[in-house]
């Protein structure tokens, strides 16, 4: 999975290109990885207000119907009219062609609570313990991710 260096993420796994008091949004590759085949995405239209950590839309695959949750604060100036079209770029190309919204930024502070990209691949791995875990809750806390999978990759 990728983190671009040049974005800053949150925890509800959207990510924000940020330049000046404009931030471009999408969702991260490892929320399309684990939403699998994307079908249907709705975005707030252009003008709506946006409070970080609440939602901007709603996103639809095979498994699952989630909202869209922001990073950042302020109002949406453009929506990526592609993804009518193309919902599948959001599998392929997240970062680029796939962003979905771009908004005036209402309080650049808020960027400040966002996670960098190595910040952000450290939280990805604990949360995919954190579910290994879940799964079995036998699992020491010590344990390391690889050492649940063993040469043949079957579950210990």
């Amino acid at each position: 999975m990728s983190f671009p260096e040049d974005l800053l993420y949150s925890r509800d796994h959207t990510w924000a290109r940020i330049d000046g008091d404009i931030a471009t949004v999408g969702i991260t590759d490892y929320a399309q990885d684990t939403l699998d085949e994307i079908q249907s995405v709705e975005l707030f239209p252009v003008d709506s207000p946006i409070e970080q950590g609440e939602p901007f839309g709603i996103i639809e695959s095979l498994k699952v119907t989630t909202e869209l949750i922001s990073p950042v604060s302020g109002y949406i100036i453009s929506v990526n009219e592609d993804l009518a079209d193309d919902v599948g770029i959001l599998n392929s190309d997240p970062y680029d062609t796939g962003w979905m919204i771009t908004v005036e930024i209402r309080d650049l502070e808020e960027v400040d609570h966002l996670l960098d990209a190595e910040a952000y691949g450290d939280y990805i791995d604990e949360v995919e313990i954190r579910d290994l875990e879940e799964v079995d809750p036998l699992l020491d806390e010590e344990d390391e991710y690889m050492d649940y999978i063993d040469e043949d990759e079957e579950v210990r």
